[in-house]
């Protein structure tokens, strides 16, 4: 029992130490906040040069959303009850059939597919075509 109890106050120590050795010396207290929103500034801009790289449109407000929803909700109407869900699954649509992804009907079901919604392969296909002429291709 007292080795089981000395051994463990050790490995407490040991990480106690250790953590505070390789503890970095305190950074300056705080970095401008102009550069750090151009660091922001510059993250945004790679990750929107990421996404449109990709294929993966912007997410769709206003009337764009509005019109996105219909197009889903035209082919599918129980997987347009979820908009959310709906609108990632549509930009992540895109981004299959922009990179040209095998079984893409198919994805397009899977991707539709959620919290008690069944979206069969065919309605996938109809999905790809209502998007290609829409969302897509904006």
């Amino acid at each position: 029992m007292r080795t089981r109890i000395t051994t463990a106050v050790v490995g407490t120590v040991a990480l106690l130490t250790l953590t505070a050795c390789s503890a970095e010396p305190d950074a300056p207290a705080a970095a401008e906040p102009a550069a750090q929103e151009e660091a922001q500034k510059a993250t945004e801009e790679r990750l929107a040069a990421a996404r449109e790289a990709a294929g993966v449109p912007d997410e769709p407000t206003g009337a764009a959303r509005t019109e996105l929803i219909a197009a889903i909700a035209e082919v599918a109407p129980e997987a347009a009850e979820h908009e959310q869900k709906a609108v990632i699954a549509a930009q992540n649509q895109c981004a299959a059939m922009h990179a040209k992804a095998p079984k893409v009907d198919w994805l397009a079901a899977q991707r539709f597919s959620y919290e008690g919604v069944k979206t069969t392969e065919a309605q996938g296909k109809k999905l790809n075509a209502a998007l290609e002429r829409g969302f897509c291709a904006s």
